[in-house]
């Protein structure tokens, strides 16, 4: 298994907690990995690197030498700032690993993060962020973002939009695909039979039956009905009760409505453990479950637990998708 990591935005903590995984992981073959990125940009010049020209190198010195796919920069790094100029060569690099994972030449992809600042005012970057645009790449219409940690995975049905746009974006044919789309990742990432899932409101009380809301009534509940007798559901669930440990105990997964529904229960109860996973798509994409923090690039204090957690995610799902795809019907 050889996981393609991408050098995400380098001017934040991408470089750092890479070679600090390295580190960490080096004397572990199941979880190996190269990096995409210009050699300048590591920070710690006494971690020894190894360019390859192709992945199938890793496996010869990954215990000895942390491995550079080498993609060249055009501009000279400046640590912990926005460099728009960096941003073509931000996107090269995805669209690189994307095709390394597509041709089968790499079993993963995990992602280092990058700033939409930086990639909008250069380029009109022209996705919401990295789940949108990978989903571009690879020709899907309905990617689903899921987040984990050992003790909550959540999948948030609207994901980078304003509050004021949720209700809008929000329709029982979505939900419904989201929910199919969550139910299966379930069953073939992470071995569950018969997943349980639950599905919050949108409203305070779950709509309170119609008097705070009709999203309840007219998007989320057909949505539900519609897969009841196929799928374990539960809800609507008013969702400031749905996360707490005992709650928790009754499902699976947790489908909500927008963004932060989902990340501030995930972030709360492990917020350096969680990793952000890409469903829907035809490869494994994993990244750390937090940003670029320019605010702590170049000072050697970035936590690599995330990022770690999301190599070893990516590791155990592409052997999970390539036994399912060698295993006899």
């Amino acid at each position: 298994m050889t996981i393609a990591i991408t050098s995400g935005d380098p001017s934040g903590i991408g470089p750092e907690i890479v070679q600090k995984s390295w580190i960490y992981l080096k004397n572990n073959p199941s979880n190996e990995f190269f990096w995409i990125g210009d050699p300048l940009h590591l920070p710690d010049k006494s971690i020894p690197w190894q360019p390859i020209v192709h992945p199938n190198e890793v496996s010869q010195n990954f215990s000895s030498a942390l491995p550079v796919l080498v993609h060249k920069f055009a501009h000279p790094l400046k640590i912990g700032c926005h460099q728009p100029e960096n941003a073509n060569d931000i996107i090269k690099v995805i669209k690189k690993a994307v095709r390394l994972v597509k041709e089968n030449k790499a079993t993963a992809l995990c992602t280092s993060p990058i700033n939409k600042d930086v990639l909008n005012s250069k380029t009109q970057f022209p996705f919401l962020g990295h789940t949108e645009f990978l989903a571009y790449l690879d020709n899907i219409e309905h990617p689903v973002m899921m987040l984990a940690s050992s003790k909550l995975k959540v999948v948030p049905a609207t994901i980078h939009i304003p509050i004021n746009e949720v209700s809008n974006r929000l329709s029982i044919e979505g939900l419904t695909k989201t929910i199919k789309i969550t139910n299966e990742a379930m069953k073939d990432k992470f071995g569950l039979a018969q997943p349980v899932i639950a599905v919050s409101g949108l409203n305070p009380h779950a709509g309170e039956n119609g008097k705070l809301g009709l999203e309840e009534k007219e998007i989320i509940i057909p949505a539900i009905r519609n897969l009841k007798d196929s799928i374990n559901i539960i809800g609507p669930l008013s969702a400031d009760t749905m996360f707490h440990s005992t709650a928790r105990a009754r499902y699976d997964v947790a489908i909500t409505m927008y963004h932060d529904q989902a990340l501030i229960p995930l972030k709360t109860i492990g917020f350096e453990e969680g990793v952000n996973i890409t469903l829907g798509i035809s490869f494994v994409r994993t990244s750390p479950d937090h940003g670029t923090a320019f605010d702590l690039a170049g000072q050697n204090v970035a936590d690599e637990t995330s990022i770690i957690n999301a190599i070893k995610m990516a590791a155990s799902l592409s052997r999970k998708q390539q036994n399912g795809k060698t295993s006899p019907a």
